[in-house]
């Protein structure tokens, strides 16, 4: 019974969202996806085992997107115009992103079994294109939600790097959907695109939640 009891405390800190697991869930996702499209790039592995790194990825970043939704606060703020409150952007960001995440999770789990030209189109590309303008819309957002609380240039801020870089990310995503659009005949328009801009677009994200993940500045002025 002791053992039930003493491994509730446990279950409830495993389950409760931080920015540290959000940071650390972005970080591993991207490493991920980072890892597949370099596989892809070098043709150094075959396609299934790039596959199967975006699909472990995915769900890396789907419960750090809901980790961040989750952490982002209240739906709505008040205001003294219109219907007197409004959707926060930095909410809408999150939920923003997390819809990505989720529409990732259809296209990479569908890229391991897909066979047909038809189902790549409509379960792999589809699902893909829409998580990257997701990213991208929540990323413009990330920056309107920063520009309403701190100034629109601040290069001294880590929380205004990783905004721009994440921005950047969602950028790179975007292309890279591009260039794996699907044609007639079952290729890619441009698997060198494809790769090269998930590649890129995760180096970002990793590194968007490198600089803000927590203990960093403490452990700098630590060794200083």
């Amino acid at each position: 019974m002791s053992d039930v009891v003493g491994s509730a405390p446990l279950q409830r800190a495993a389950l409760t969202p931080t920015l540290s697991k959000q940071c650390v869930g972005f970080m591993i996702g991207s490493a991920l996806f980072a890892l597949g499209s370099a596989l892809a790039l070098g043709d150094w592995a075959p396609a299934s085992t790039s596959n199967l790194c975006y699909f472990v990825g995915a769900w890396f970043f789907t419960a750090a997107g809901l980790a961040q939704l989750l952490l982002s606060g209240a739906v709505t703020v008040r205001v003294p115009y219109g219907r007197g409150t409004m959707v926060r952007a930095e909410w809408l960001a999150a939920a923003t992103q997390s819809l990505g995440t989720l529409l990732f999770n259809v296209s990479t789990t569908a890229a391991l079994d897909a066979k047909t030209v038809a189902s790549q189109k409509h379960f792999v590309w589809s699902p893909d294109a829409g998580g990257s303008v997701a990213f991208l819309v929540s990323g413009v957002l990330a920056i309107v939600a920063y520009n309403h609380i701190k100034d629109a240039w601040n290069p001294r801020d880590r929380q205004w790097w990783s905004t721009q870089i994440n921005l950047a990310g969602c950028v790179a995503f975007g292309i890279s959907a591009v260039g794996a659009y699907i044609g007639p005949g079952g290729d890619s328009l441009n698997n060198d695109v494809a790769n090269i801009g998930t590649l890129v677009g995760a180096v970002c994200f990793f590194l968007a939640s490198l600089i803000v993940l927590p203990g960093r500045e403490r452990g700098r002025v630590a060794h200083s």
